[in-house]
C-alpha cells in the first residue's frame, strides 16, 4: 500500500540548509544555515526560485493520510519538440537551428504524458477463466488506479514523478549544487568529500518533517562548480546505528579505488566538451526481437574485464554479422562484487566503472543504434545487495529504508534485501531509475530480473507452479510489487512507446504480457524459462527417451495473445556449477576432437547436429522473440568462473577460490571465428538460422500449425508461415520419400539445412533438389516427400526464383 510522498513536483525549492560562496580553491568559510536562492534544474532550463518558497517535500516515514491542500501541483507545459521529428535526420546543430527558426530562441520540447488509467476489464475478455479470480484482480487494478490517481494530484503525474533523479542526489544550477536526500532515520547529515577536506561541519544538512535532508553549495566567487567533476562523496550521517558514511543514494558514477575495499562516489559532472552527444536515432522495435544476451566485461577473447569501447569496437559488429537485432547487456548497473554478474547492485543510477566511464557507455549505445540494434539493459529492481559500506542496505541506520523489515525484506537464497513496493519514496525511486537509462543513456528498453521473486511472498522458491490460477492470484501474491510492475510498465510505454519491457517470470502468471489498460501487468514480453529447463531434463536422457510431443508442448505451452521470449540456454546454463547445451552434449571431447584435422568422435557428431536442431526448434516455436548467451552460438566450450578467492561461509563449510583468475570469465569467440575447428559450423548455423528469420519473420508469423509429432519415427513437421521446418530426432534411422504436409500448392525448396557441409554436417541434403506438393497428408491439404537424415532439421520455402539464393550451405 502507497504511503504519502516526500517530494511534490514543483518549480519552488525547499529552504535547507547552505553555506556562504568561498573562494576558487580555497577551503570551506560557510557553516549550516538558511539558503538565499536555489537553482532548480528543469528540462527546459535552470530557474532561480526565490527565498521562502517551499517545495512541498513530504515523506513516507509517517502518516499515510495525503495533506493535499499543503501539496502544490504545478502546470505542465511543453518542452522541447524533439528535433528528429521535424529534422528527419538533420544534425543536431540543424535541428536546433530549425527548432529556434520554427518555435522561437529556444528549442521546444512536446510534452510527454503517461495516458490516462483504462477500466482494466479486457483480461476477462481475453480468458474467461479469469472471472474466477475477478476481486483479486480488480483490487491489484483499484490500487493502481489508486496511486496513479495519487501520483497525478500530488506529483503532477507519472512523468513528473519519474524524474526524481532532477531533486534528489546531486543537481547543478546556474547558483550552485543542491544535494537532496531522503533518509528518515537519520539523526544529523553532512556532505563530505574531496571538494571540503571530509569536513562533516563544512556542509551540513537540514532536515524537514518528512525525512529528506538538503544542502545547497553556492558556486565559487569565480563561478564554478562548487563541487569539481570527479571528486569523491559521502554522505556521514549519525544513525540509530551509529556514525556511517554512505553513497549517495541517486549517485551517479562510482568507483573503486586500486587496492581499496569500499566504493567511493564520484559527484560527475564533466565539462560540455566531455559530455558524448549521441548522433545517431534509436531503432524502431522490430516485430521479431532477437537478441544476444552480453556482459561486457567477460566480452574478450582475453583473461581481463573488458571495457565499454572495446565492446563498442568489437563485439557490437560480430552481434550484426551474426543477424541478431538487439543486444542485452547484463551488469550496467554498479555493483560491488563482481562475481554477482551484476545482480547484487549497490548503486542503481551509476554505470559500473569497470568497463569505463558513463560517456564510453553512451558511445557504445550510440554505435549499436548506428547498426541498427536495439540495446536492451538487464535492469534489477527486484532485490538489492546486502552490502552496507555501499550500497542502500542500512542507509540510514535503519533496517526498514528502502527494504522491509525482518524476514520479509531478506532473501535467504540470494542474500540480499527486498525493497518494499508500497512505499512511496521506493516507487519513486524506482521509477525514477527506469527513467534514467531510458532517459541519459537512450536505452531501448529493459530485461527486468528476478520478477518472479517480486510478484510471489515466497519468492517462487520450493514452489512447483502447475498452472493452477489459485497459485497466482491469492494471498502468496505481493500485489504491492504486482502494482509496482504495473505502474513501471506504465510509465515506460506511455513515456517511450517504442520501448521493449520484457519480465523473467517462471511462474506464468496469466496477465503478466498484457497491456496495463487492459488489466495485465504490462510487459511486452515473458522469458520463456520452461524452455531452458526441458532441454537440460531431456540431455540427462538418452535419445530414445525424448518424447515428441513433449517437446512440442513444452514450446508451445504458452497464454494466447501474451508473447514470450525463448531460449535454449541463457547465462544461467553457462555459470560454473552448471553446463551450456555444449558442454552437456559432448563434455571432455571438446578439448581434444573440435579440430578439423582429425576425425571427430560419435559424441561430437551427435553433439554438434543436436545443438543446432535444439537452436531452430526453439526459435521456430518457442516465442516471438528468441535470446542466446554471447558464444554460445558456437557452443563455448566450458563455463563461466569469475575471479575469486577462498571464502568460509557462516556454516563454516569451506569453499576453495579459483586464485582470482578471469581464464574462465571471458568469451573465446576466435574459436567460432576459427576455420580450422569444429566451432565454426556451428556459429555459421547460427548466423544463418538469424538471418533466415529476418528475412521471413516466421517467429511473429500468424500461420502456426503442427503437423507430425511421429513417435516412433522421433520426427516433428510444423508450418511457420509458408515455411516447413522437418525435425528428425532419431539416432540412427534416417527416411527416404518422407512426407510432410503444408498448406500452400506449388514447388518447395531447401532455405536452411543444419547438415550443410557450411555448418558441420554431412551434406546430404541436395539443395537445389525440387519438391512438389501432391495430395494431402497429416491432415493439410498439399504435401511433398523429403530426404530426412537422422539428427538434422531442414526449413523448407515455396520456389519464387531468386528469392531462394541468399542461404548459404557451403
Amino acid at each position: 500500500m502507497a504511503v504519502a510522498p516526500a517530494l511534490a513536483v514543483s518549480g519552488a525549492a525547499l529552504g535547507g540548509a547552505a553555506r556562504a560562496p568561498r573562494p576558487t580553491g580555497g577551503a570551506p568559510v560557510g557553516g549550516s544555515g538558511r539558503r538565499g536562492a536555489v537553482g532548480a534544474a528543469a528540462a527546459s532550463g535552470k530557474v532561480v526560485v526565490p527565498e521562502g518558497e517551499n517545495d512541498g517535500l513530504t515523506s513516507s516515514a509517517g502518516s499515510a493520510q495525503f495533506q493535499s491542500d499543503e501539496l502544490e501541483v504545478p502546470d505542465i507545459t511543453a518542452g522541447q519538440i524533439e528535433s528528429s521529428e521535424i529534422t528527419h535526420g538533420a544534425s543536431e546543430a540543424d535541428a536546433e537551428a530549425l527548432n529556434r527558426e520554427v518555435l522561437g530562441s529556444a528549442p521546444q520540447e512536446k510534452p510527454r504524458t503517461v495516458p490516462p488509467p483504462g477500466d482494466g476489464q479486457k483480461i476477462f475478455q481475453i480468458d474467461s477463466m479469469l472471472q474466477g479470480y475477478k476481486y483479486h484482480l480488480e483490487y491489484r487494478y483499484s490500487l493502481y488506479r489508486r496511486i496513479r490517481n495519487d501520483i497525478d494530484e500530488h506529483e503532477g503525474g507519472l512523468e513528473a514523478f519519474s524524474r526524481g533523479y532532477e531533486k534528489f542526489g546531486f543537481n547543478r544550477s546556474a547558483e550552485g549544487v543542491t544535494y537532496r536526500e531522503w533518509a528518515p532515520g537519520a539523526h544529523s547529515a553532512a556532505l563530505v568529500g574531496d571538494f571540503n577536506n571530509w569536513d562533516p561541519n563544512a556542509d551540513r544538512m537540514s532536515k524537514n518533517e518528512f525525512g529528506v535532508w538538503e544542502v545547497f553549495l553556492p558556486n565559487n566567487a569565480d563561478g564554478s562548480s562548487p563541487i569539481p567533476h570527479g571528486s569523491r562523496v559521502k554522505v556521514r550521517m549519525d544513525t540509530p546505528s551509529g556514525i556511517k558514511d554512505s553513497i549517495p543514494a541517486w549517485i551517479k558514477y562510482s568507483v573503486q579505488a586500486p587496492g581499496a575495499i569500499p566504493y567511493d562516489g564520484i559527484y560527475y559532472d564533466p565539462p560540455e566538451e566531455v559530455k558524448y552527444v549521441f548522433k545517431h536515432p534509436q531503432p524502431k522495435r522490430p516485430k521479431s526481437l532477437r537478441i544476444y544476451e552480453t556482459h561486457v566485461g567477460m566480452s574478450s577473447p582475453e583473461p581481463k574485464i573488458n571495457t565499454y569501447a572495446n565492446f563498442r569496437d568489437d563485439v557490437l559488429p560480430r552481434i550484426k554479422k551474426l543477424g541478431y537485432n538487439a543486444v542485452q547487456i547484463m551488469a550496467i548497473q554498479e555493483h560491488s562484487y563482481y562475481g554477482s554478474f551484476g545482480y547484487h547492485v549497490t548503486n542503481f543510477f551509476a554505470a559500473s566503472s569497470r568497463f569505463g566511464t558513463p560517456e564510453d557507455l553512451k558511445s557504445l549505445i550510440d554505435r549499436a543504434h548506428e547498426l541498427g540494434l536495439l540495446v536492451l539493459m538487464d535492469v534489477v529492481h527486484s532485490h538489492a545487495s546486502s552490502n552496507t559500506l555501499d550500497g542502500l542496505n542500512g542507509f540510514d541506520g535503519t533496517d526498514t529504508h528502502y527494504f522491509h523489515s525482518g524476514p520479509r525484506g531478506h532473501h535467504w537464497m540470494w542474500d540480499s534485501r527486498l525493497f518494499n513496493y508500497g512505499n512511496w519514496e521506493v516507487m519513486r525511486f524506482l521509477l525514477s531509475n527506469a527513467r534514467w537509462w531510458l532517459e541519459e543513456y537512450k536505452f531501448d528498453g529493459f530485461r527486468f530480473d528476478g520478477v518472479t521473486s517480486m510478484m510471489y511472498t515466497h519468492h517462487g522458491l520450493q514452489v512447483s507452479f502447475t498452472g493452477n490460477f489459485n497459485e497466482y492470484f491469492g494471498f502468496a501474491t505481493d500485489v504491492d510489487a504486482v502494482v509496482y510492475l504495473m505502474l513501471v510498465n506504465d510509465m515506460i510505454h506511455g513515456l517511450y512507446p517504442e520501448a521493449v519491457t520484457i519480465g523473467e517470470d517462471v511462474s506464468g502468471m496469466p496477465t503478466f504480457a498484457l497491456p496495463v489498460h487492459d488489466g495485465g501487468v504490462g510487459f511486452d514480453y515473458r522469458l520463456h524459462m520452461a524452455v531452458a529447463d526441458k532441454w537440460i531434463e531431456l540431455l540427462k536422457q538418452s535419445d530414445e527417451a525424448w518424447k515428441m510431443g513433449d517437446i512440442v508442448h513444452t514450446l508451445t505451452n504458452r497464454r494466447w495473445s501474451e508473447k514470450c521470449v525463448a531460449y535454449a540456454e541463457s547465462h544461467d546454463q553457462a555459470l560454473v556449477g552448471d553446463k551450456t547445451i555444449a558442454f552437456w552434449l559432448m563434455d571432455k571431447d571438446m578439448y581434444d576432437f573440435m579440430a578439423l584435422d582429425r576425425p571427430a568422435t560419435p559424441t561430437i557428431d551427435r553433439g554438434i547436429a543436436l545443438h543446432k536442431m535444439i537452436r531452430l526448434i526453439t526459435i521456430g516455436l518457442g516465442g516471438e522473440g528468441y535470446l542466446n548467451f554471447m558464444g554460445n552460438e558456437f557452443g563455448h566450450p566450458e563455463w563461466i568462473d569469475f575471479p575469486r578467492g577462498p571464502q568460509r561461509l557462516p556454516s563454516g563449510k569451506f569453499i576453495p577460490g579459483n586464485n582470482n583468475s578471469y581464464d574462465k570469465c571471458r568469451r573465446r569467440f576466435d574459436l567460432g571465428d576459427a576455420d580450422y575447428l569444429r566451432y565454426r559450423g556451428m556459429q555459421e548455423f547460427d548466423q544463418a538460422m538469424q538471418h533466415l528469420e529476418e528475412k521471413y519473420g516466421f517467429m511473429t508469423d500468424d500461420h502456426q500449425y503442427i503437423s507430425r509429432k511421429h513417435e516412433e519415427d522421433k520426427v516433428i513437421v510444423f508450418e511457420k508461415g509458408d515455411l516447413v521446418f522437418v525435425f528428425n530426432f532419431h539416432c540412427n534411422n534416417s527416411y527416404f520419400d518422407y512426407r510432410v504436409g503444408c498448406r500452400r500448392p506449388g514447388v518447395y525448396k531447401v532455405v536452411l539445412d543444419s547438415d550443410a557441409g557450411l555448418f558441420g554436417g554431412f551434406g546430404r541434403i541436395h539443395h537445389d533438389a525440387e519438391h512438389f506438393t501432391d495430395g494431402s497428408h497429416d491432415n493439410r491439404p498439399h504435401s511433398f516427400s523429403v530426404y530426412t537424415p537422422s539428427r538434422t532439421c531442414v526449413v523448407y520455402a515455396p520456389a519464387m526464383g531468386s528469392d531462394l539464393q541468399s542461404m548459404p550451405f557451403g
